[in-house]
């Protein structure tokens, strides 16, 4: 099969029911294989289901990001029966908010393992296949904690520090072999059930109603990246709504 014709490939870990979903069909609709993961393969269910009516083509995995035998098993699988990954978003969050008096060590080792040793497996595994391609993108989902600590969030900060890290030591090394590597910084409460369920105090004290991070507009974004020419690579695009102060 000539490359042309080879099929594109999304793959998405981390792909919940906001941000991970969203970027999942913003793909599959251009045409993408999205390729979605979770712990849980079952809860993926309803978002394939979604992107097939819509006419797109999503494949669910059940695999730990944390761990370095699933990770591999995951990437190897995917572009030995569904194609070349052309695109890989790591989307897992880990957001926790302890003082640091109650923060046990394993809340800590698990915050850093799902928020930046699991980006690491991704970046690894999906990199091996990238370079001796010459193309690719990989997108790192970061927060407000990326490049901020905040009384309580230690861990959740320390673990988003090294993400960024991760991402910005990859972009340097890759980009020059043609692999595209960004780092998101979402800045503000995104539109989600439990946001509006948990925050609505918040909400209406800063006049949010209607000024929330949308999944769909968050997911424009990605793909404004992946789609950059070379010649005007961004490494980090920091996303927020007008009302939030920054």
């Amino acid at each position: 099969m000539s490359e042309q014709h080879d099929p594109k490939v999304a793959l998405v870990i981390g792909a919940g029911d906001a941000t991970g979903g969203a970027v999942a069909k913003r793909f599959a609709r251009e045409g993408y294989i999205t390729c979605v993961t979770r712990r849980n393969a079952d809860k993926l269910k309803t978002l394939v289901d979604e992107i097939e009516v819509e006419g797109g083509v999503a494949h669910a995995y059940g695999s730990d990001a944390r761990k370095e035998e699933d990770v591999a098993e995951l990437i190897a699988d995917i572009e030995r029966h569904m194609g070349p990954i052309e695109v890989a978003v790591y989307n897992i969050g880990a957001n926790v908010n302890f003082p640091i008096s109650e923060t046990t060590s394993r809340v800590y080792f698990k915050v850093w393992e799902m928020a930046s040793f699991g980006a690491f497996l991704m970046g690894r595994e999906v990199a091996k296949r990238m370079i001796p391609r010459g193309r690719g993108t990989m997108i790192f989902t970061g927060a407000t904690a990326s490049v901020m600590g905040r009384s309580g969030f230690a861990a959740f900060a320390s673990a988003k520090f090294a993400k960024r890290g991760l991402a910005q030591s990859l972009a340097r090394e890759l980009g020059p072999k043609g692999i595209h590597v960004s780092h998101v910084i979402i800045d503000g409460p995104i539109d989600t059930a439990f946001i509006r369920d948990n925050f609505q105090g918040m909400l209406e004290a800063r006049d949010y109603e209607n000024n929330l991070l949308t999944p769909n507009d968050i997911a424009d974004a990605y793909w404004y990246l992946h789609n950059q020419p070379r010649s005007t690579w961004t490494f980090e695009m920091d996303l927020r709504p007008w009302a939030e102060p920054w």
